[in-house]
């Protein structure tokens, strides 16, 4: 597999997004989600993505006790600050996206304090004793405590050698430009804003990331899987999709099928033309998904596609495509 590097890190170039192994959207067994993992392995993928919030602790446990199995230096992990796991004060209800989770609900906690917990206790879930990379997570609506807590731990952290890289992951790129000026961070983790459906990050986050040196890692390629299988109901951004969206899914996968190719192919080797991204992430709740999207990171798209693409004005002018079209 293709490796990468951005830091001190090198890294294979796909990784494991591990929500659905939380039960995103639909309950995982705990084999289903063994043989996921090592599906992902076997296949030659050595980067691996979680955070508290996937399952409620769930994706961390099921993910660290294969890891631990594995010589240490032989995969590099990411996880997530900025959520707790608590009980809640009464009785749980179902939570509205991940299914057959614990009891343990999130609570936001972008305090210098609150992350060195957090850390402790995502290091307890996983069995392991060193993360790589941590992530400020989903800090939408608390830049400030982000910046003055929840950063100052995590270059604490870095500064002492016990994580190599440090950043954010987020679903938007406008707040990760501001930390990228705020904060020395390695790399962020952009969820869905860079994809067949949405180039946003065109306009300042890779320009920046690309002058600064900081890795993207991308996740969200399918945007929630309307990418993936375009059809009333999909989702998108974890939400229902508008008719919009489905429609122009639907446009891209007709011109998929004009050409002999397939939409999820088109959909990931379009995220990996950029030179700003480092590391695709790809979720999975099966073995047959891993080696799906392993497969349609391989699969040929004719250069006549890619063509009519750009012809057709389906994407930003500025986004390059594979093969240089």
């Amino acid at each position: 597999m293709k490796r990468s590097r951005f830091g001190s890190l090198d890294v294979t170039s796909i990784g494991l997004g591990t929500a659905p192994l939380g039960g995103l959207f639909a309950p995982v067994s705990d084999a289903d989600a063994e043989a996921t993992i090592e599906a992902t392995w076997s296949l030659g993928v050595r980067f691996f993505d979680t955070a508290p919030l996937y399952g409620f602790g769930l994706a961390e446990r099921r993910l660290g006790a294969f890891l631990r199995q594995k010589p240490r230096d032989s995969y590099v992990i990411s996880t997530k600050v900025g959520r707790l796991l608590r009980p809640p004060a009464g009785a749980a209800a179902e939570d509205e996206h991940y299914k057959g989770t614990s009891v343990e609900r999130p609570v936001f906690d972008f305090s210098h304090d609150g992350v060195m917990r957090s850390v402790e206790e995502s290091l307890v879930r996983l069995g392991l004793d060193r993360v790589d990379i941590l992530l400020v997570h989903d800090p939408d609506d608390h830049y400030d405590d982000a910046v003055a807590g929840a950063f100052r731990a995590l270059r604490r952290l870095r500064d002492e050698g016990t994580v190599k890289a440090i950043g954010a992951g987020m679903n938007q790129s406008e707040m990760l430009v501001r930390f990228a000026e705020a904060a020395p961070v390695d790399c962020f983790l952009l969820a869905g804003r860079y994809t067949l459906l949405d180039q946003g990050a065109l306009d300042a986050l890779f320009p920046l990331c690309l002058a600064k040196n900081i890795g993207i890692l991308l996740g969200g390629i399918y945007n929630s899987g309307i990418l993936a299988d375009p059809h009333a109901g999909a989702k998108f951004n974890y939400e229902d999709a508008d008719a919009a969206l489905i429609e122009r899914a639907l446009e891209l996968d007709e011109l998929c099928r004009k050409h002999g190719t397939e939409l999820k192919a088109a959909a990931f080797q379009f995220c990996m033309a950029h030179p700003a991204v480092t590391v695709a992430l790809t979720g999975a709740r099966t073995a047959a998904e891993v080696s799906d999207n392993i497969a349609m990171s391989e699969r040929t798209v004719p250069p006549a596609f890619w063509q009519e693409l750009r012809a057709r004005k389906l994407v930003d002018a500025r986004a390059p495509l594979p093969g240089g079209a």
